[in-house]
């Protein structure tokens, strides 16, 4: 017989659930994962890794396509889709992979099925609709995730009208695309899919592409996309989506005025829906907005012993967000003392799309809107050694500081690796760093990295290289 107690019982194995059942293996908790589908969750399955699979193939093409800039040649130069994505799904595979193996090193009790809640600490965990077996412990964790949101009469279809899933795995590339939506997911596969020689379109409801993003960076962003030839059209609104035999014809208004807009694919990136659904909230005190369970600072619900995490709880609806809180949560169960809530201020977010984005903080927007007096700091790529030499000289390095008391209160850059870099500035929120903590640390040239040293110096009027 399975043993059914538990000290932790985690609903979902996604960046969450499964970083927060580990962490609770180490601290000596008897801890038990409930996953429905898969290991690793959307995040590693279909979403975060397999897209940026895609995009590598999509970097390495676009290279290939240049390299008489680097003094180098090839001819007939092609991509085959099938491989592409044959690639993507052997990465997702592989990391799902190890995330079970993590999970058996650690000694983690892993049940196939769907779960949901009993009350006063039980859970009971179907397969194909049939009860398999009833959990019982004094905590429990829901972290089942979020899917991406369907508007009314714009459902997909999974033919022409597409998810994220569906735009995943294509089994033929469109000559022509309209992506609605261009927050990250939705700027991610315009970005491939123009890449490899779609035209693409994309529409934002709001004035202006990646919205979360500071507004200077959104703008550099919308120029670079355009020179790459997609099509932008901001403060527009997708009214209906007419399916033909093999296109699809897409109503969008704007400024009062309607166009028509006939496209092989449509792909939906218009955010995404808490899972809250048949999990057995209704037989506790968990409350629901929008959604979104609702938690206090350390992620407990209003029902004792039952906690929540990662998308379910809200934005920024993020991997390394969901996997933090996860920590913080279980650390608080465990009793650990210096256990701190997430300030989500020090949460980096990236787009990895061509140019990347990333940013950390506030904008400079937000800023002056709490009433900081700030001083702005910019570096563009054109003036960096490491930048011309890999041919990558767009870009820009933006920092923002407040005037009185040299508080980093948000960095935000477009161009060549800056997903990779922004976590520089993490680090630096994290530890609450001023503009002479940073202007005092070396940074190692030639690098990228010079530009972030370069931003800061010229906040305060001390930029040495442009």
């Amino acid at each position: 017989m399975a043993d059914t107690t538990f000290d932790l019982i985690i609903l979902g194995a996604g960046p969450g659930g499964y970083v927060a059942a580990i962490r609770a293996a180490q601290l000596g908790l008897k801890t038990a994962i409930v996953e429905r589908e898969h290991l690793g969750g959307i995040c590693l399955n279909w979403g975060c890794i397999p897209t940026k699979a895609l995009l590598r193939s999509a970097d390495i093409f676009a290279t290939m396509k240049h390299l008489g800039d680097f003094g180098l040649g090839a001819k007939d130069i092609t991509f085959d889709l099938d491989k592409i994505v044959q690639r993507s799904r052997k990465v997702a595979n592989q990391l799902a992979g190890g995330v079970k193996h993590l999970l058996k090193k650690n000694k983690v009790t892993v049940f196939d099925g769907r779960g949901s809640l009993l009350g006063k600490g039980r859970l009971k965990v179907e397969k194909d609709g049939q009860p398999t077996i009833e959990l019982t412990g004094p905590h429990i964790i829901i972290a089942t995730g979020a899917r991406p949101r369907v508007l009314p009469g714009l459902e997909p279809d999974g033919r022409l009208i597409w998810t994220s899933r569906e735009a995943m795995v294509p089994t033929m590339m469109p000559k022509s695309l309209l992506v609605v939506g261009s927050g990250a997911i939705g700027i991610e596969f315009a970005s491939f899919y123009r890449t490899l020689g779609a035209e693409v379109t994309v529409v934002e409801v709001l004035d202006r592409i990646l919205p979360v993003e500071d507004a200077e960076i959104s703008g550099l962003a919308q120029k670079a996309f355009e020179k790459q030839g997609m099509k932008i059209l901001p403060a527009t609104t997708v009214k209906a989506l007419k399916k033909n035999a093999d296109s699809v014809t897409a109503t969008l208004e704007s400024g009062g005025k309607t166009q028509e807009l006939t496209v092989d694919r449509v792909i939906l990136a218009v955010g995404i829906v808490g899972n809250t659904e048949g999990i057995g909230l209704e037989n506790t005190k968990v409350r629901v907005d929008r959604t979104h369970i609702l938690v206090d600072s350390y992620l407990q619900t209003d029902e004792p012993g039952v906690y929540a995490i990662g998308d379910i709880v809200g934005a920024p609806w993020l991997a390394h967000k969901a996997s933090h809180e996860g920590v913080i949560c279980v650390e608080k169960i465990a009793g650990l003392k210096d256990v701190h809530p997430l300030n989500v201020l020090t949460i980096p977010g990236c787009t990895y799309c061509t140019p990347q984005i990333a940013s950390v903080g506030l904008t400079e927007a937000k800023a002056r809107e709490n009433g900081r007096e700030v001083k702005v700091g910019r570096f563009p790529f054109i003036g960096n050694g490491k930048a011309i030499a890999l041919g990558e000289p767009e870009g820009l390095v933006k920092t923002v500081f407040d005037a009185k008391t040299g508080e980093l209160l948000g960095a935000h850059m477009i161009g060549a690796e800056v997903t990779e870099l922004i976590q520089g500035y993490g680090v630096a929120k994290t530890l609450e760093t001023t503009e002479q903590d940073l202007m005092h640390a070396v940074f190692p040239h030639p690098t990228l990295s010079e530009m972030m040293h370069e931003s800061v110096l010229d906040a305060f009027g001390r930029a040495i290289h442009f």
